[in-house]
């Protein structure tokens, strides 16, 4: 009883309002070699935990279950998911021992319960709505999203009986060689009727090559007490990676940037060279927009119509660009408004900055925006038609007034009028003769 990714489901709005999710998150990512808990290293500036529960903001409740560098990773979830709670497994004995540990918060809980786990970043929001509109369309006590791979070392097995319903998940550590030739693969994402199934959470044994309490398990237990178990055949296998270390980290970080730049290009925006080209995805850019090679985009960013991004241009978030906007060769911008028709040139920083309408920035030219000693950082404007001429230094919070000129070489740190001319440059000197002639070999 499967289901591929895309068919036809139910609308979120029909999705039943009480559910709430489970994320496994407490493992310590042995393979990571790293001092950071797993969950907490990044893809495009975000860590895994984090793009795991903005895809899942449909729910009602997150819980969190916590292990490994516990106080790292509730000090970041307090600190941007303060709704989020978090459970402590003290120790590490198991997806089902965790899952045991999160049912002590829901002990008055009645409806659905999603469960997957903080390392795997790729899954998409609208596949786990999909998902759980299915669990609810079939009225199932058990959803299990699985997937078929044509080489499934390391996966748990899907068991099926002869009509093709589900009978258990094995994993491949207690597989006999006849259950590994089985291609199709158990996710790691279930949907639970949370009161279908609490009993069997709490029944959960470790008898298995292990040693550990297996959410697996659920699914047997399921079955052989005619709960109603149904699979959800996920289509797009590159969903359901896990990140267990550096590898798969760069692996993880590669298929978000071909996923990202081949939705831009299929909306219209011409990506010259997708290879040397990294965007992140919560950045918006719209058609007829050009971005050239080596260019990296970061963060959160809004970029018009018929731009002109690049070579070698960086945005490192927080950036809103209209149409019609030209970012050269080395160009940098961070927390920064560019309006319309403007153009900054080569090698220049932009951060923290607005600029209006019609500016030109010359090459070199930069915004001093942060004291190191206060730790304070200003914001420069530069309102419409303006013009920065080469190699100027702009030192916050300062505004250049529209229509005014800035000389080349200038260091700016008073406000500027509306149709003047500011110039802050030391008057040029000679000496005659200041190297001999017979000096010089």
């Amino acid at each position: 009883m499967g289901k591929s990714w895309g068919e036809k489901g139910c609308s979120l709005v029909e999705m039943e309002k009480d559910l709430k999710a489970v994320i496994l998150a407490a493992g310590k990512g042995t393979r990571m070699k790293s001092g950071t808990p797993k969950v907490l290293h990044e893809i495009f500036n975000k860590p895994l935990i984090a793009r795991v529960l903005d895809n899942i903001s449909f729910s009602a409740e997150n819980i969190v279950v916590i292990g490994h560098g516990a106080s790292l990773v509730k000090e970041y979830l307090d600190r941007n998911y303060p709704k989020t709670k978090t459970v402590l497994q003290k120790e590490q004995l198991g997806t089902g021992h965790a899952l045991k540990i999160a049912s002590f918060e829901l002990e008055e809980f009645k409806g659905n319960l999603l469960v997957l786990c903080g390392d795997t970043p790729l899954i998409r929001q609208n596949t786990l709505e999909d998902f759980v509109n299915f669990h609810n369309e079939n009225r199932a006590d058990i959803t299990v999203m699985s997937a078929v791979f044509d080489n499934p070392r390391g996966y748990g097995r899907i068991v099926r009986d002869n009509k093709g319903n589900v009978k258990k998940i094995v994993e491949e550590k207690d597989a006999d060689l006849k259950t590994k030739q089985i291609k199709e693969i158990n996710a790691g994402i279930y949907c639970f009727n949370f009161e279908a199934v609490k009993k069997g959470i709490d029944e959960i044994k470790n008898q298995n090559a292990q040693g550990e309490y297996y959410i697996t398990d659920l699914i047997k237990w399921g079955a052989e007490r005619s709960k109603k178990v149904c699979l959800y055949v996920i289509k797009s296998c590159d969903e359901i990676f896990g990140i267990n270390s550096k590898k798969h980290l760069a692996q993880g970080y590669c298929i978000m940037k071909e996923r990202k730049l081949s939705e831009l290009m299929d909306n219209g925006v011409t990506i010259v060279d997708p290879h040397t080209t990294s965007i992140s995805p919560e950045t918006e850019i719209e058609p007829d927009t050009v971005i050239l090679p080596s260019v990296v985009i970061e963060g959160k960013n809004k970029i018009g119509k018929n731009c002109k991004i690049g070579p070698f241009t960086h945005l490192r978030g927080g950036c809103e660009i209209e149409d019609f906007v030209k970012l050269g060769n080395f160009v940098e911008l961070k927390n920064a408004k560019v309006k319309s028709g403007t153009n900054i040139c080569h090698l220049s920083y932009v951060g923290d900055s607005s600029v209006g309408s019609n500016v030109n920035i010359g090459a070199g030219t930069i915004t001093a925006n942060y004291d190191s000693r206060t730790k304070i950082k200003s914001r420069t404007k530069i309102n419409d038609n303006a013009s920065i001429g080469s190699n100027c230094v702009l030192v916050a919070p300062v505004e250049i007034g529209e229509n005014s000129l800035i000389g080349a070489g200038s260091v700016i740190t008073k406000n500027v009028d509306d149709y003047s001319l500011g110039l802050c440059r030391a008057a040029q000197k000679e000496i005659k003769n200041y190297i001999k002639k017979g000096e010089i070999k």
